[in-house]
């Protein structure tokens, strides 16, 4: 069981672009950009990558989402 549960989070991290959504929020305007991990809604299912993020957006609140993303295409910024 232990084996099945260290796979199946070996997974989830593996499903995430921790540079790429940092830098997507970025160029959206945000700022002090936090990646929260893999993130199961808020992505297309042809989004290879699910990245949740938390950021403060340009008047200092705090904002949520995900930035979607696959192999051969870019980044895709959603917030909640």
């Amino acid at each position: 069981m232990r084996k099945f549960a260290l796979i199946a989070l070996l997974m989830l991290v593996a499903c995430t672009r921790d540079n790429t959504a940092i830098r997507a929020v970025e160029a959206q305007g945000m700022t002090d950009v936090h990646t929260t991990g893999y993130r199961v809604f808020g992505c297309s299912e042809d989004d290879d990558f699910h990245t949740g993020f938390e950021a403060k957006d340009s008047r200092g609140r705090k904002v949520t989402g995900v930035v979607c993303s696959g192999w051969l295409k870019g980044a895709t910024v959603r917030i909640d």
